[in-house]
């Protein structure tokens, strides 16, 4: 009796192949098909996160750049919604205040400016500021990262344990015939077409979340840079 008498009628689609795998393969496919969720869910709520942001960066310029001056600005950012871009401000703005205080009202009476020490605490307020927000954007991206280096590993895991198997089929029944082993070699192939259908995607999202990331940041150390330099043209340093 033949291999594959004992084993049945061969796989006809990957679909046999998944329903009628051994156990291993079948929970390497199930981790897969988490992980496939996970970072899918992931990539639409990071995707939904930075358009929201780019929104509120562009509410955010046009506001400022309507304002004439710092003190005018200060008023403008309190009708503005909660945004990165606001929370960093009003840090930079209340550490200034603690520094110089009544600086930012019209009524304020010239004084001398802040010493050397003062402008940098300052700006490491700023820089604490924008690290924070960037840590909270960036949220969900390591997971990414993780699904994308991961999957392949799971699905070459179950094609070795695949290969493995059919192995030992061949050795307990004595026979290599092509269509006894072609069918265990196949099956044992899933796990790593699978591991690379989900990694490529959680990869491609990785890098392109971690593009507009980047580009964040450089918004904010813009701002930063910006709102020093104004706080000096107004004479406030």
């Amino acid at each position: 009796m033949t291999l594959l008498a004992q084993v049945g009628p061969a796989p006809q689609g990957p679909m046999d192949m998944i329903l009628g795998g051994t156990p291993s393969t079948q929970i390497i496919l199930i981790v897969l098909a988490a992980f496939s969720l996970a970072s899918w869910s992931i990539m639409v709520w990071k995707w939904g996160q930075f358009r929201k942001l780019k929104r509120q960066g562009v509410r955010f310029l046009q506001a400022i750049e309507k304002t004439p001056r710092l003190r005018d600005a200060y008023r403008t950012l309190a009708r503005l919604p909660e945004s990165p871009y606001t929370s960093v401000f009003r840090q930079g703005l209340a550490f200034f205040n603690e520094l110089r205080p009544g600086a930012l009202t019209d009524e304020a009476a010239h004084s001398d400016g802040i010493s050397e020490a003062q402008l940098q605490a300052l700006r490491l307020v700023l820089e604490k500021g924008q690290g924070e927000e960037r840590d909270d954007i960036a949220a969900g991206l390591v997971w990414l990262a993780v699904i994308g280096t991961v999957s392949p590993l799971l699905g070459l895991l179950g094609t070795v344990i695949g290969v493995m198997n059919a192995f030992l089929g061949i050795t307990a029944t004595g026979s290599a015939n092509i269509g006894a082993v072609a069918p265990g070699v196949a099956e044992a192939l899933v796990t790593t077409v699978a591991g690379l259908a989900v990694a490529i995607p959680a990869v491609m999202g990785y890098n392109y979340f971690v593009t507009r990331l980047n580009y964040f940041g450089g918004e904010l150390e813009g701002f930063a840079s910006e709102f020093i330099g104004t706080l000096a043209k107004e004479r406030l340093l």
